[in-house]
């Protein structure tokens, strides 16, 4: 008898689980509890119920600038890799070329380059060429580390579809550009949201390669770990966290509820381009 069809089977599944959930939530579940706390350091029991480090958070002009500027790096670092994604992704799954093997495997060498190693190369590379680091040069560092997350989310989705979609359009004298905007954009639009927000968190959360090239501006996570040496500081930094962790919720929320809406209105017009 199958161990995971019998009842002991699925209680022991059942608690496994439920372990699982409580190992990944408790953190952020004690955190925001210590965000609401009136006490400058987070132990139990609690002192008192109050708002005064979400208002710190919200009067603290660095820590906004440091959030804006996280988040301005990672929209436009999330823009360039899907776009270079897209582009790879097609170049690899419909293009034969000498050599594909290797230049697949260049664009995903990031992926095991250890972080602090490649900031220190970028370092380096930008000392020389007499570039000097700013925002700039930490949208090209991430760009380059979130490109293979983007290149592993898009390239399944393109081989799962039918070529002959493609060159059926391209006989009826579609051009490419106006081929890849109705045909193979809409099919490929749920991986590209998914590829977007891979991107956005991954470089949003980034400390070490930023830490190396970001000149005289304070990204959030560089801010974040500055701010720990300070106990008088911490409560603040729990108040931010919560709101962060909310906001990333509702926006991974939305784009699952999007990416659904799109799937199945793909698949409902997909049996109509078969037939």
């Amino acid at each position: 008898m199958d161990v995971a069809l019998s009842k002991t089977g699925a209680r022991v599944m059942r608690a496994f689980f439920v372990l699982v959930v409580v190992f990944l939530y408790a953190p952020i579940a004690v955190l925001l509890v210590f965000s609401f706390n009136d006490a400058a350091v987070p132990t139990f029991p609690l002192s008192g119920f109050t708002l005064h480090w979400y208002h710190q958070f919200f009067t603290n002009a660095d820590l906004r600038s440091a959030l804006e500027t996280s988040a301005l790096i990672a929209v436009v670092t999330s823009l360039g890799a899907v776009v270079l994604g897209v582009l790879s992704s097609i170049a690899l799954t419909r293009r034969r070329f000498r050599g594909k093997a290797l230049v697949s495997a260049l664009l995903l060498s990031p992926l095991v380059i250890p972080y602090l190693v490649f900031g220190i190369s970028l370092l380096l590379l930008f000392h020389t060429l007499g570039i000097s680091n700013g925002v700039p040069t930490v949208i090209i560092g991430h760009i380059v580390i979130t490109l293979p997350y983007t290149i592993l989310v898009l390239v399944p989705r393109l081989e799962q579809i039918d070529a002959s979609l493609e060159e059926a359009a391209y006989d009826l004298g579609a051009s490419r550009l106006r081929t890849f905007r109705s045909i193979t954009l809409p099919l490929i639009l749920p991986a590209v949201v998914s590829a977007f927000l891979i991107a956005f968190t991954t470089s949003f959360d980034e400390y070490a390669v930023a830490s190396f090239v970001v000149g005289t501006r304070t990204t959030f996570p560089i801010y974040l770990y500055s701010a720990l040496r300070f106990p008088s500081q911490l409560p603040q930094v729990i108040a931010v966290a919560v709101v962060v962790l909310v906001v990333s919720l509702v926006v991974v929320v939305g784009a699952e509820v999007g990416r659904r809406v799109v799937e199945r209105r793909v698949g409902a017009v997909k049996p109509l381009l078969d037939g």
